[in-house]
């Protein structure tokens, strides 16, 4: 070897001890490096000595070399030139010695490795070995009793137990001591590893975040409960431990991370945040935090008890299809799909199939099920694809029996989220904080001109009131904008007949909880120009419409009318609002054999779970499991609402980019499909108004029929 590789190699070697040292390395690792480094220099004094043979003393060669020799090794005289040979001798023993030590140290360190790795078991093998890596392929049926870590309680003391879980953390204290704490959902229980001897300790230390293991053990009573643990009155005492899945050593995102309380981060700037991307490109580890837990186990019981409601009052649930061959309510919202070499449809509402249900007699209906939405959109609670909670159903003398079903069923779910899913809203109020929704019924009730007056009367000064406790510069900017807004943009000026944007609702719905404590209202009597053409036109005054919207938290859950059920004041109304019916003829036509009064509307699941929960300052992809954006409602979006959709993304991260948004403003005085400015007759979405953000552009693809 050359002088030059031997010295890297001594100061590679040198390096290698310190870090160890410094890292507080286990004594044999320390050992082994250090005979790699004496090795390194009996190798680099041989190379020097053998240099320094050839080069006569006293020449300014070979005092450069003496010097590159270690300083155990360098002569001292003239008398030492005699004995190179033998010291050469000693040297290369010396090495081979070190060298020696080195591969039994390594030899050692492998060995165990291996032990605390464990052996790896077949579910035949398990009992052979009192820890190890299990592997389950369905060789043997089931022959083991099962604990849920929710189970573990007190009256279990002295009992063993199988628990399965995941490995949330795990502490090693000395060489005999190792804690666990075991993770099933939204509970945890704390493991505790004892072994003087063996591997069993080594080999729980070693188990990486995430991993899923099978623990036997004895449940007992600690002295102090375990505060860290849902399960704190008990601990487990492990007998047996086997990995039935081991997680990766570094995972892209930590559970203490992104399970961090909203509270916690706004004290302290420092702590590490999960960002939304990272959340939803990881969403398989992002949704195993307890709020996670709770809100998708909400969303279950949202739809459980709406389900059962209408079914104790006479509904037939109905399953319409979802891939049709027209698109029937419009081009320009619709996804288009290949369907054996031609074009079908994602459907947009089952609101149509509803409807014709009724007719068949079947008198009221629901479905839960899938619904598309093809627009862009970068609000927090839009979606392209959503769940929907729709309803249809006749009625005998007033729509406003429908509206009371409806009203009868939020209620319902309400009262079964509060009354036995308890345990679910304390986890998701532990990250995020909010207050309880505020509801009674019958509901809080207003007319639509009604509303309106109450946001010319209160909306200037709430502005006002807010701009003064606003911090954020781009917030202020906004409130100045619209607190000096004239003409149809000023909430002062705001007309009973005017459309309500999406701003104006919540500020209308803070207006409303202030005056009269209630969180979830109903606004009735739309003006007949915002709706579709479908929508039954008031009996006495023809500028309103029997049509309603639901509110919870200031933003509409729900939207709803009694629809038109004569087929040729069907026809007479399309024909006014310019809407060409020929697609769906036959949803006329089901009305030409003796048609029932009805009404109904649609609801968004995931809306309804995040404005339930007060996440509306987050985002309702919070509470959708594949993060897809988009409207929550059996009629196509009106106004402010009709802003586009956010990103589509498969379940376990983002299958579509976030379209840009487009910033460029409407040309003064033209009508955006807010209804600011303009009748629903926009055409195809091109230039997006910065007020509201819904978009408009002359020309295009002909209106959608159902808007």
């Amino acid at each position: 070897m050359s002088i030059e590789a031997a010295e890297a190699s001594v100061a590679s070697s040198g390096q290698r001890v310190r870090d160890l040292k410094a890292e507080g390395a286990a004594k044999e690792a320390v050992e082994a490096a250090v005979a790699e480094l004496q090795a390194a220099k009996a190798t680099l004094t041989a190379s020097v000595e053998a240099a320094l043979a050839s080069c006569a003393e006293g020449t300014p060669e070979y005092d450069v070399l003496k010097a590159k020799l270690p300083a155990a090794a360098k002569p001292k005289g003239k008398e030492k030139k005699k004995d190179d040979a033998p010291q050469n001798d000693r040297a290369a023993a010396k090495a081979a010695r070190a060298a020696q030590r080195g591969a039994k140290a390594e030899a050692k360190a492998a060995t165990k490795d291996e032990a605390v790795l464990g052996p790896n078991l077949s579910q035949a093998e398990m009992d052979s070995a009192e820890f190890g890596n299990l592997f389950i392929q369905s060789t043997h049926a089931a022959t083991r009793a099962w604990t849920g870590v929710k189970e573990l309680v007190p009256s279990l003391a002295g009992q063993q137990v199988w628990v399965r879980a995941r490995v949330a953390t795990s502490r090693k204290q000395g060489k005999a001591l190792c804690f666990l704490q075991l993770r099933q959902s939204m509970h945890t229980a704390q493991a505790v590893v004892f072994a003087k001897e063996g591997e069993l300790v080594g080999f729980a230390a070693t188990l990486p975040r995430e991993s899923v293991v099978d623990v036997f053990g004895e449940v007992t009573l600690p002295a102090e409960a375990v505060a860290s643990c849902s399960q704190s009155a008990v601990e487990l005492q492990v007998r047996r431990l086997y990995c039935v899945s081991r997680a990766m050593p570094e995972l892209p995102l930590q559970l203490e991370d992104a399970a961090r309380s909203d509270e916690q981060l706004a004290a302290d700037p420092s702590l590490t945040r999960v960002n939304q991307d990272v959340r939803l490109n990881h969403r398989v580890i992002d949704l195993r935090t307890a709020a996670n837990q709770g809100i998708f186990r909400l969303q279950s019981a949202v739809c459980e008890h709406f389900r059962g409601f209408l079914l104790s009052q006479g509904f037939t649930e109905i399953h319409s299809p979802k891939m049709i061959g027209t698109a029937s309510e419009g081009g320009a919202d619709v996804f288009r799909v290949e369907y054996f070499g031609r074009d079908a449809y994602l459907a947009q509402s089952p609101q149509l199939y509803k409807q014709m249900a009724l007719m068949a007699d079947l008198d009221r209906v629901f479905e839960v099920a899938p619904v598309f939405r093809s627009e862009n959109s970068l609000t927090h609670r839009h979606m392209t694809e959503f769940v929907g909670l729709d309803m249809e159903m006749t009625f005998f003398e007033h729509y406003h029996e429908v509206l009371d079903m409806l009203d009868r069923t939020f209620c319902a779910v309400f009262d079964g989220l509060n009354q036995s899913h308890q345990e679910e809203l304390a986890a998701v109020r532990a990250q995020h904080p909010f207050r309880d929704l505020r509801y009674r019924y019958p509901c809080l009730r207003l007319r639509y001109d009604e509303a309106m007056a109450l946001l010319r009367d209160k909306g200037p000064a709430k502005l006002a009131e807010k701009l003064d406790s606003e911090t954020d510069e781009r917030a202020r900017a906004r409130i100045r904008e619209r607190l000096d807004a004239r003409g149809p943009e000023s909430l002062a000026e705001h007309a009973d007949t005017e459309d309500m944007g999406t701003e104006d609702e919540k500020l209308l719905g803070e207006i409303v909880a202030e005056l009269h404590g209630q969180d979830y209202y109903i606004i009735d009597k739309f003006p007949a120009a915002v709706r579709p053409f479908y929508t039954m036109p008031d009996p006495t005054d023809p500028r309103w419409s029997n049509s309603y919207d639901i509110f919870i938290r200031g933003e509409e859950v729900t939207s709803g009318a009694q629809r038109v059920h004569d087929p040729q004041m069907l026809l007479d109304c399309a024909k006014e609002k310019g809407v060409d019916l020929s697609p769906i003829y036959s949803y006329v036509d089901s009305f030409k054999y003796g048609a029932m009064p009805h009404a109904g509307g649609g609801i968004g699941l995931e809306r309804v779970v995040m404005l339930f929960l007060g996440l509306q300052t987050s985002e309702s992809r919070r509470c959708s499991r594949a993060t897809r954006s988009g409207s929550t409602r059996d009629e196509a979006p009106r106004g402010a609402r009709a802003a586009g959709r956010f990103r589509m993304a498969s379940a376990m991260g983002p299958l579509a980019r976030a379209p840009k948004e487009e910033t460029a403003a409407l040309p003064l005085g033209a009508r955006c499909r807010a209804g600011r400015a303009q009748t629903h007759a926009s055409g195809w979405p091109a230039v997006v108004c910065k007020p509201c953000r819904s978009s408009t552009t002359p020309g295009g693809p002909p209106p959608n029929p159902m808007a």
